[in-house]
Formats: C-alpha cells, sequence, structure tokens
C-alpha cells in the first residue's frame, strides 16, 4: 500500500552521483504516483549518526589507531541526527501518507565537522593537537562544504508535525522524458564510460553540477 524512499540532502543541487540518482529517484516516484495505486513517499534528510559510513565510527576508529582524525575541510558542516529520532520521523512521515511527497526533516542546524573532530577527542580524554591531530586533507570529487535540505525556503509547506515539512514540487518532468532516459540508462549498465551516464542523468536532473 505504501512505499517510503529514504532521499538525502545530497539530492539538493547535486554535485556528484550518489546525490544525482537519489533526486532521479524522487522525480521518478513523483512521476508514477500519478497513475499508480501505490503511496510513495520520499522523506530527505542529513547524516545520522553511527550510521553505517558516518564519521563518527571513522573518527573512533582513527582515535584507537592513534591519530590523525581527518577531515576534508575546516569549515566543511553537515546536518546530524540519531537513529532513533531518524526512524521515528520516517515512519511519521509515512502515516501521513500523502501521495507523490516529499517530506524534509527540521534537523537544526549543521554543525562543524571539525568540531565534531574536536569533541571526540576530548570525549575520549584525549587532548587536541597534544595527542591527537587532526589533518586538513581536502575536499574529495562532488563533496560541498554545506548541504541543503531545499531549494527555496518558499516552497516549504508545514504539517501538523513542527519537524515534518513538504517539498512543494516546482519541476515537472514529463513520463515520455523519463522513460526514454531510463532506456537509455539500461543500455549502458556495461558502459564503461561514466560520462556518458552522468550526461543522461542531467537530462532529467538539470541542476546536476557533473564534478564527480
Amino acid at each position: 500500500e505504501r512505499f517510503v524512499m529514504v532521499s538525502t540532502d545530497k539530492a539538493v543541487r547535486p554535485t556528484n552521483v550518489m546525490g544525482a540518482t537519489k533526486r532521479f529517484a524522487e522525480k521518478y516516484l513523483l512521476d508514477i504516483s500519478n497513475t499508480s495505486d501505490t503511496i510513495f513517499i520520499t522523506t530527505r534528510f542529513g547524516n545520522v549518526l553511527a550510521s553505517n559510513g558516518s564519521v563518527i565510527p571513522l573518527f573512533q576508529k582513527q582515535i584507537a589507531n592513534g591519530g590523525p582524525l581527518t577531515v576534508t575541510d575546516k569549515a566543511i558542516e553537515r546536518y546530524f541526527m540519531t537513529i532513533p529520532e531518524a526512524c521515528q520521523l520516517v515512519i511519521e512521515a509515512a502515516i501521513m501518507g500523502e501521495n507523490g511527497r516529499i517530506f524534509v526533516f527540521d534537523m537544526g542546524k549543521p554543525i562543524k565537522i571539525y568540531d565534531v573532530a574536536r569533541k571526540i577527542i576530548q570525549l575520549s580524554g584525549l587532548r587536541y593537537p597534544e595527542d591527537i591531530d587532526i589533518k586538513i586533507i581536502g575536499l574529495r570529487p562532488g563533496e560541498k562544504r554545506y548541504e541543503e535540505l531545499y531549494d527555496d525556503a518558499k516552497n516549504l509547506i508545514p504539517t501538523h508535525h513542527k519537524k515534518i515539512m513538504i517539498v512543494q514540487n516546482t519541476s515537472e518532468i514529463s513520463t515520455v522524458s523519463l522513460n526514454k532516459v531510463l532506456a537509455a540508462l539500461a543500455l549502458e549498465k556495461d558502459n564503461t564510460n561514466p560520462e556518458k551516464i552522468k550526461q543522461l542523468i542531467q537530462q532529467i536532473v538539470t541542476d546536476y553540477k557533473i564534478n564527480y
């Protein structure tokens, strides 16, 4: 009866394939929600603390190995929420059940990763930089200094839940265009030239900046 997709803040003005394909999926669900009996819901939020790939387990591992902690950029910041909070909000959004909606979670203020690194060192009973140093290694390809949860605050619609908002869809994509690009992508599944695949994705996700 219901299908919930977990999207990401990287889908907003994407600069890498992960974000671009998440945005592509958002658009695809919006399209098929018009003709399906299934209720399709998208939830979009930032980083979940201690989840697979989270920065916290990485820092803990680096501390256990004697450091240094690696941060890509001193100014880089991200949104964070806990696993229980993320799970609860996903379930809440699913229960709301408005077909074809993209729900965005209020994640508070973004936190600088550099500050997280310093706090982790302190909580481990160590001193920065005497015991454990922090090394700035530079932004990775397609990585942003700042993430966004929506394109424009004017497109947000409040709900009865103070931490859940709806993103008003402002960019309609024709079903014909979507299906045409999907068919072309299927033909490229064994292609060793990723640039062609990125260009196909960009036909639907028009604000995708092909940096990675």
